[in-house]
């Protein structure tokens, strides 16, 4: 049978105190704070609602856990150890810690926190870009902690990003309606036809009749598009993209006729690169919308986020 000396009771305690803390030990810390802020055991009975013999016994028992004395007290009056000095010291660091944790885990209630990852097609108009950015402004004023992963995508990857958990949301157009998901719409884009100077239209752009454009080679999508009001799947295409700069390109080869959005071309109409075929006929007019999961579970952030985006393009909740 082994056989513990009062020394080894002693480095057990204190071994106990220094590597655990439970609730006692807080007690205790805080009856020992109290009453060097009060100045003694005696001045500490009000602060602390209870008798002189209970404050005694409560510090006592605290130099116990620690294995050595804290204060001296008696007909002399109190004191502190130089031990009891560094343990005030050290006690003030923990409890203020202690309360600073306890304020953070109360506002954790009402505060975002986590990561919200958005998808967003490429070469949106200006105008879109600055109520995302008025968004994301209007998001940071609130009470958060989230880390905000912005992604510029082809339109035929983003709601498989959506359906796959990828991203959070999406900003785009779709083709048809997954019922997993939920569709808000935002904005409305305009694409027109373009043909390049290269191109033998180009003369006579402006008011090219539809019947004349379609005889020609057309570059089209890659990835499906919402519904056209033009017959086009009759017209030659003989090329695709997955971009609005692979588009251009194509359709700057003067070889290719295309559409482009309207303001992702303007730049290149002004130099005299492209002009529209027949901005009346040959356009057509995707509405953009937001795009979330359909879960009655959504999180608080995702919801948030949808508060601010239709509130900065002027739209109900």
């Amino acid at each position: 049978m082994c056989v513990m000396t009062g020394l080894t009771h002693r480095h057990h305690r204190e071994k106990t105190m220094l590597n655990t803390l439970s609730s006692l030990d807080l007690r205790l810390i805080r009856v020992f704070r109290a009453v060097v802020d009060a100045g003694g055991i005696s001045a500490a009975q009000s602060t602390l609602n209870v008798s002189q013999s209970t404050i005694s016994n409560q510090l006592a028992a605290l130099e116990t856990r620690l294995g050595y004395r804290l204060c001296e007290r008696g007909r002399a009056g109190f004191a502190l150890t130089a031990k009891g000095s560094q343990l005030l010291n050290a006690s003030r660091q923990l409890l203020d810690a202690a309360e600073a944790f306890c304020v953070e885990a109360r506002q954790l209630e009402r505060k975002l926190v986590g990561q919200l990852r958005i998808g967003v097609v490429g070469h949106t108009t200006m105008r879109a870009h600055a109520r995302l950015s008025e968004t994301i402004r209007r998001f940071r004023q609130r009470e958060e902690a989230v880390e905000l992963v912005l992604s510029m995508l082809a339109p035929g990857t983003l709601e498989e990003a959506l359906i796959n958990g990828e991203i959070h949301m999406g900003i785009g157009y779709f083709w048809h309606r997954a019922p997993s998901l939920q569709y808000l719409p935002l904005f409305t884009e305009h694409q027109l036809a373009y043909c390049s100077q290269e191109h033998p239209l180009f003369q006579q752009a402006g008011n090219m009749p539809v019947e004349e454009a379609a005889r020609h080679d057309w570059a089209w999508r890659s990835y499906p598009l919402p519904d056209i009001p033009l017959p086009v799947e009759n017209w030659r295409i003989t090329a695709r993209a997955d971009n609005m700069e692979a588009m251009a390109v194509l359709i700057l080869s003067g070889h290719h006729l295309g559409f482009l959005p309207e303001h992702f071309a303007r730049p290149m109409v002004e130099q005299g690169m492209l002009r529209a075929l027949n901005a009346a006929q040959l356009c057509y007019h995707p509405t953009f919308h937001l795009v979330t999961r359909q879960n009655a579970r959504q999180s608080e952030v995702v919801r948030a986020f949808t508060q601010d985006l239709l509130a900065a393009h002027q739209l109900p909740n």
